[in-house]
């Protein structure tokens, strides 16, 4: 009887133990090597990454590129859409053969109410260019701007962001541009940060590449 109960106890240890390793396996890791000071970063956007509502110098590439030691390249341009910055792409991925890519679009293509379906297409198109290049893709969630949201202090991320994190691969940073669009203190108008806002919308940036092991 003993030695029953001891062959059927180790039965359900190694049934459980496969279990567990399963179970393992099938969680995502995130997977990154830490990318050494004087790596190139492209920050590829519109007026929030070009720094739009405050003073040369205070953008958020600028502040990333002080907290990090990375060389940053600003890409951003003002007005900039999601449908409109695929055309410009592979010339800057050519040029500058980036490390790491952050992309910062969607917001405009918003207020020019563009189906977010349409959006998220050309979002897609872009990391998956990033990807192909060879370039380690991160992705800066973006709210659909609501006035009375923005009032309220409750800007939320557009549900494709986290949809094309899933689908692509590429590495979300949620809620920290939304966080600084809901905070008066923090942005210059209801759709730029102030200086103060790029200092927190980099640093958000940085706690997350630090957090998977992209920055030391």
């Amino acid at each position: 009887m003993k030695f029953w109960r001891r062959n059927e106890l180790w039965k359900i240890g190694i049934i459980l133990f496969s279990i567990f390793l399963l179970w393992a396996c099938s969680e995502p890791v995130d997977d990154y090597q830490t990318l050494p000071q004087g790596s190139v970063v492209l920050a590829f956007g519109d007026s929030v990454t070009h720094g739009t509502g405050a003073r040369v110098g205070e953008d958020y590439p600028e502040k990333l590129a002080e907290i990090s030691g990375w060389q940053v390249i600003n890409a951003g341009i003002p007005g900039d859409t999601a449908l409109a910055a695929r055309e410009r792409l592979g010339d800057l991925l050519l040029l500058h053969r980036p490390d790491l890519v952050l992309v910062e679009l969607g917001g405009n293509d918003f207020l020019r109410r563009r189906r977010a379906a349409d959006v998220k297409v050309d979002l897609a198109y872009i990391l998956n260019a990033c990807q192909t290049a060879g370039a380690v893709t991160v992705l800066v969630g973006v709210p659909e701007v609501s006035l009375l949201r923005a009032t309220m202090g409750s800007l939320e991320d557009n549900i494709i962001y986290s949809e094309l994190a899933d689908e692509t691969g590429a590495l979300l940073v949620p809620g920290v541009l939304s966080s600084v669009l809901s905070d008066d203190e923090l942005r210059a108008d209801r759709i730029h940060p102030n200086a103060q806002g790029y200092f927190h919308l980099a640093r958000g940036i940085a706690a997350r590449l630090r957090e998977v092991g992209l920055l030391n």
